[in-house]
């Protein structure tokens, strides 16, 4: 584990809107507690970056990586019309990468999700399928959180 890593910590505001899945090699996986939408995010454990520039290229790469396993097991999993992935910051400025799975009728198609209605969060036994799927899907690729400890 490098410094970068050492002195990582979450936003208090993703921390307070997510609930943590797991880690990644290089990301913490996050779920949005919002049941309207399935929205994960990525957030690269590495102090100090709120933009990609800001990580080495090994990083960004393993980034891409990520990102790219995320996107497509969220697709398969949720069997979506479309994945929108997006690193805006203008809120929260630590660096994180939103993957929201899209449907045509879902409650803001086609525009963007941000705002489009109030955020219903998810029952205990929806956070527990959904971990159990993703579990499923990409345990080789991610180390997930033991169900007890999802906070």
């Amino acid at each position: 584990m490098d410094e970068l890593e050492l002195e990582f910590e979450l936003d208090s505001r993703l921390n307070n809107d997510c609930i943590t899945l797991g880690d990644f090699p290089l990301c913490r996986l996050l779920l949005m507690n919002d049941a309207n939408y399935p929205w994960f995010i990525l957030v690269p454990r590495r102090a100090e970056a709120s933009e990609i520039y800001h990580l080495s290229s090994a990083d960004q790469a393993q980034l891409l990586h990520e990102s790219s396993c995320l996107s497509e097991n969220l697709h398969d999993v949720f069997d979506a019309d479309k994945m929108n992935i997006a690193a805006l910051g203008n809120v929260v400025k630590q660096l994180h990468v939103h993957h929201v799975v899209r449907f045509e009728g879902d409650p803001a198609w086609p525009a963007p999700v941000w705002g489009a209605v109030a955020a219903k969060p998810y029952t205990e036994l929806q956070i527990q399928e959904i971990h159990q799927k993703l579990q499923m899907m990409m345990s080789e690729e991610v180390n997930f959180v033991a169900w007890g400890l999802i906070s």
